[in-house]
């Protein structure tokens, strides 16, 4: 452009009633200039080809406000918004968007100061309310997620992991008073096992919260990467000045208050605002409560005071007993080691650099992100006869350094084999699972969880960071009989929606350069649900060696039959659909030789109802018979209320909180309605969501446990029973053991010391009608 351009000045009044006054290059505006349109909205600032460029200021129609920098006529770089409501924004924007570092003032005086994403708090920040109350720590989508630090203003703080704004999984809550509780949360409320150390006690060294340490810690969090990144003084200077001007107030914001302790109202921790990539340090120095007069204990007075172990389900006090410190020593250690080692505080231990796995996820991904890639545009079409077996398959070599067809790694050389790739791919879309959500979920920035073998096989299992898919290890022969069931597999899946069976998305070997060869195969997680698992079965039907030795057993311990000391009671026609499918699938595992499955079962408790009088057993056998689940016709009337608490509505589809996996696959469960048809019904769970209710997933159920004569009253002419409301996942696993020779001499030498009929090793149609017959015990028919 001519400098005799630049210097062309004038205005220009448009047809559509907009007009500009500044400078033009030809008829564009270029340079600075004032654009007003026809609905009052006015833009001063610089313009570039014809669009909004530079720094600027923006006014529009209802008295909102902006200054700061725009770019291809965006608000774009860093500047200061003022929103009608009174809310001033300070930091950067990306696409007329907050993105980066920023500063919200709310109407109502809230204060958040951190890292936006796409106009959502996304990442490290510090939101603090008018009321007092002040959150630090990780951040996604709009609402607190991940680990972070609740202060709330009668002096009792929270330190530990949150879900959707949430106190979700470990975490430590310190109160006013000089306890401390260590235990784990389920959206906001104490769900698990957890300990009690009252006013007084010793703290394990995990426990210790340095407060100046925590301060440093958070403002290097919190800007030192955005800061990094940018190229924008300012930028720096901004970050700066808050880090600065907020390390006085954020180390004085978790002073030790003196008050009695009073939990907040639900509303004090609720927000909407989200996760970054590093966690909030604890120390590891000792640490000892003070009594609530702010005096130190003697070491006899200490020694004196025991912990209390605590057991909650979904925030009522299940079990209590009081335990020395010494003998807590152990398990607490074992649970502070689970924490720092999987952040999320689910089950698992995330693979990192230096774990004797990181080297073989790292293969697995690659191969599977390569394999799926290669195959997806592939047209879709049926599958051939030689699509299956050990023949069909994708084979290549993964240098360290790259190749023609693969991409330079950080692992060590291997050898991949991807087994029958279109049958997979058509298994994955009959799951209407996406092979991008797939490939991200398996193979993307998250590492994967590694869980300890719940049986004897000695497989390795590893779980997706966002828990839809396992992947387990398999010995030689269960690939060669994976590969010889498929076709039959595939079409027993293809024509049973809401089949129980294994659900498999991909068959893999990885071969090391010192010849060593892994195999894996790719599940579908049967727990994959936003409610926690209380309780975990393995069923099989077999009684030999099927419990579990007390001192083994945990939270996430896997039960067996002997172990399970309920009985459940489903809806009618859900019960008759249940054991249709069970038959359909045992038949489909006893034409392929198959023994040794089993029934996985998930408890989720809700409100236990062992909290109130046992009641006898004529009053809860018919509790969920058809006029249970009654519609009425109004939008409220809608909701069906169960006699104990569960709550059925009329199924909504696009009102359903789903996890996408393989739980999207089958039909939608109908329940009885007094004088009208069968209708889809929603399992409403409040304060969790809306749950699609289908054969084995959000399946609501009433748990009934038989008491003892010295648990319940002193008459023993009634039944007693302890009820509760759960919801149930089920599915059959364990579908790779056939009955072979090896299996046929196990089954000759065990009939000489126990019962035939007890152990395991039977053939198929025997093991099939024995399960069959134990699950019905499991979930009898209601009289």
């Amino acid at each position: 452009m001519s400098n005799g351009e630049i210097e062309r000045y004038g205005e220009v009044a448009f047809p559509n009633g907009d007009t500009y006054v500044g400078y033009f290059d030809g008829p564009l505006p270029q340079g600075h200039g004032k654009y007003t349109w026809s609905d009052g909205t006015e833009y001063e600032g610089g313009w570039e080809k014809g669009k909004m460029s530079g720094k600027g200021f923006m006014i529009w129609p209802s008295g909102a406000t902006y200054e700061g920098e725009f770019s291809g006529g965006f608000l774009h770089g860093s500047g200061t918004f003022t929103a009608l409501d009174g809310s001033v924004y300070d930091g950067n924007w990306r696409m007329n968007m907050q993105h980066g570092l920023g500063t919200k003032s709310y109407p109502q005086l809230d204060v958040y100061e951190g890292v936006w994403k796409e106009g959502l708090q996304e990442g490290i920040g510090k939101y603090t309310w008018n009321a007092g109350n002040t959150y630090v720590g990780k951040w996604k989508a709009g609402r607190m997620n991940g680990r972070g630090v609740m202060k709330w203003s009668n002096g009792d703080f929270f330190n530990g992991h949150w879900l959707d704004g949430l106190e979700h999984g470990l975490g430590y809550y310190y109160y006013a008073d000089g306890s401390c509780y260590f235990g784990t949360w389920s959206r906001g409320l104490k769900d698990g096992r957890g300990t009690l150390y009252p006013v007084g006690t010793r703290l394990p060294h995990h426990l210790k919260f340095l407060e100046s340490d925590f301060s440093n810690e958070w403002s290097w969090n919190l800007f030192s990467s955005a800061i990094i990144k940018s190229k924008r003084c300012k930028i720096k200077e901004f970050a700066a000045k808050i880090s600065g001007a907020s390390m006085h107030t954020i180390s004085n914001l978790f002073w030790r208050s003196r008050r009695i302790s009073h939990r907040p109202t639900s509303s004090d921790g609720l927000c909407d605002f989200g996760d970054s990539c590093r966690s909030i340090p604890l120390s590891d120095s000792p640490a000892m409560l003070a009594s609530s007069s702010g005096e130190v204990l003697s070491e006899c007075e200490i020694d004196s005071i025991v912990v209390y172990e605590r057991e909650y389900m979904q925030g009522v006090l299940k079990m209590e007993r009081a335990v020395s410190r010494e003998s807590m020593k152990p398990e607490i250690n074992k649970r502070h080691q689970k924490l720092q080692k999987n952040p999320v505080g689910g089950r698992g231990e995330t693979i990192y650099k230096g774990h004797k796995s990181y080297y073989l996820m790292l293969n697995l991904q690659l191969g599977i992100r390569y394999t799926v890639g290669k195959i997806t545009p592939v047209p879709v079409r049926e599958v051939r006869s030689s699509d299956f077996g050990p023949r069909a398959r994708i084979k290549m070599y993964f240098p360290h350094k790259g190749s023609q067809f693969t991409p330079p790694h950080y692992s060590v050389d291997f050898h991949w084999k991807d087994y029958c790739p279109m049958v997979f791919r058509n298994l994955r879309e009959m799951f209407k699972i996406d092979a991008a959500d797939y490939m991200v979920s398996v193979c993307g920035s998250d590492c994967l969880k590694e869980l300890s073998s719940p049986g004897k096989s000695g497989s390795i299992f590893y779980l997706s960071q966002d828990e839809r898919f396992v992947i387990k290890t398999l010995r030689k022969n269960e690939l060669k009989i994976l590969l010889k069931m498929l076709p039959r597999y595939y079409d027993h899946v293809g024509a049973h929606d809401n089949t129980l069976i294994t659900k498999f998305f991909g068959l893999h070997r990885i071969t090391l350069k010192w010849g060593q060869k892994v195999r894996f195969v790719v599940m579908g997680n049967m727990f994959c649900t936003e409610l926690r698992i209380h309780r975990r079965y393995d069923l099989k039907g077999s009684s030999q060696g099927r419990s579990t030795s007390p001192d083994k057993i945990n939270e996430n311990s896997t039960l067996k039959d002997l172990d399970l000391s309920y009985v459940f009671h489903l809806e009618k026609s859900w019960r008759e659909s249940l054991f249709r499918q069970i038959s359909l699938d045992c038949r489909f595992l006893e034409s392929q030789c198959i023994i040794d499955y089993s029934m996985l079962l998930g408890l989720h408790f809700r409100a236990p109802e062992y909290l109130k009088p046992p009641v006898e057993f004529e009053s809860t056998s018919d509790s969920l018979n058809s006029e249970t689940f009654e519609f009425g016709a109004a939008k409220q009337e809608e909701i069906i209320i169960h006699p104990t608490g569960l709550l059925l509505v009329a199924h909504e589809p696009d009102s359903v909180s789903s996890m996408p996996g393989s739980h999207i696959r089958g039909s939608t469960l109908r329940a009885s309605a007094a004088g009208d048809e069968e209708r889809e019904v929603d399992l409403l769970l409040p304060g969790t969501g809306r749950l699609r209710v289908q054969l084995g997933v959000n399946m609501p159920a009433q748990a009934n446990r038989k008491l003892l004569q010295n648990e319940g009253l002193d008459s023993t002419e009634v039944d007693l029973f302890e009820v509760y409301d759960v919801v149930l996942y089920l599915g059959i696993i364990d579908i790779l053991q056939e009955y072979n020779i090896s299996k046929k001499i196990e089954h000759t030498c065990k009939s000489f010391k126990y019962d035939p009929f007890t152990i395991s090793a039977v053939e198929p149609n025997l093991y099939s009608k024995r399960f069959i017959s134990f699950l019905e015990k499991v979930f009898p028919e209601q009289i």
